[in-house]
């Protein structure tokens, strides 16, 4: 009897124990499955938000104005603000150069030339950014200046008709004269406070003006008008050259008809041999 409560006490243990190993093995499996679960979940959210996030795009290209630089027998606005900053002499390196209005010189007649500070090459060159914000301040220098017109025009006079600041015409406070400064350019000033006094060679389309004429001034506008400006235009009649304004299409079509003139000649010494 003793062996059979033995017997059974030892069965019993045997159950209680297996059971014990089984709860065992199901919770040591359980960490590793949610460790599992928990490590790959970071990988789909980080290729989630990978499909996200756009491509970086390129920036395009900035395209500048063209840098015009004068040449012989052009006529060009030769601009200097207040600080002696933003210029423009007929250069490509002047901040001004970019798209500047000038005209060659073929005739007697009408002209424009101008000058913009606005321009995405300017801004660029003066802030780093052709979309950046400057406005040029006051007037140091301006004139109407030709490229050699002494040598090719030595009896040209340049008599300025209006003077446009951002689009808004300024009133002129006197005549302007016609001389050179150096023996080579023909000038028209507008704004030289280096002059006090009418220069020897100074005309107009009727001849010599008088020293003591008080009509015709190196400076010519106020410069109240220039405290802030973005461009600034000139209009002006030229007379004196002897001859009649070409105009561009005129110009185009003598150059046309000279090529062809010369493919003709060509074209016959050709047949000749």
């Amino acid at each position: 009897m003793k062996f059979t409560k033995f017997a059974a006490a030892l069965l019993a243990c045997t159950f209680v124990g297996a059971a014990f190993v089984g709860c065992g093995s199901d919770s040591s499996e359980a960490p590793a499955t949610t460790e599992a679960a928990t490590t790959q979940a970071p990988a789909t959210t980080v290729a989630a938000d990978q499909a996200a996030t756009p491509a970086a795009t390129a920036a395009a290209p900035v395209e500048f104005e063209k840098a015009v630089v004068a040449e012989s027998g052009d006529a060009i606005l030769a601009m200097v603000d207040e600080q002696w900053y933003v210029q423009y002499w007929g250069k490509d390196t002047d901040l001004l150069t970019y798209d500047a209005g000038v005209e060659k010189i073929t005739g007697d007649g009408d002209y424009t030339v101008s000058v913009n500070a606005g321009t995405k090459g300017c801004l660029y060159d003066i802030t780093g950014d052709a979309n950046g914000e400057y406005t040029p301040a006051g007037i140091s220098f301006a004139a109407v200046k030709v490229f050699d017109g002494t040598t090719l025009f030595p009896d040209m006079s340049i008599d300025i008709t209006s003077i446009k600041v951002d689009g808004k015409e300024i009133t002129m406070t006197a005549k302007n004269y016609t001389s050179s400064d150096d023996g080579k350019e023909m000038r028209a000033n507008i704004c030289n406070t280096f002059v006090n006094s009418l220069p020897e060679d100074a005309h107009n389309a009727d001849g010599v003006i008088a020293a003591d004429n008080k009509d015709y001034a190196p400076v010519i506008i106020d410069t109240k008008d220039f405290k802030s400006w973005t461009t600034v235009e000139v209009n002006f009649t030229v007379s004196g050259t002897g001859k009649t304004k070409e105009d561009a299409g005129t110009a185009d079509d003598s150059s046309k008809a000279e090529d062809a003139s010369k493919a003709d000649t060509s074209a016959d010494s050709s047949k000749a041999e």
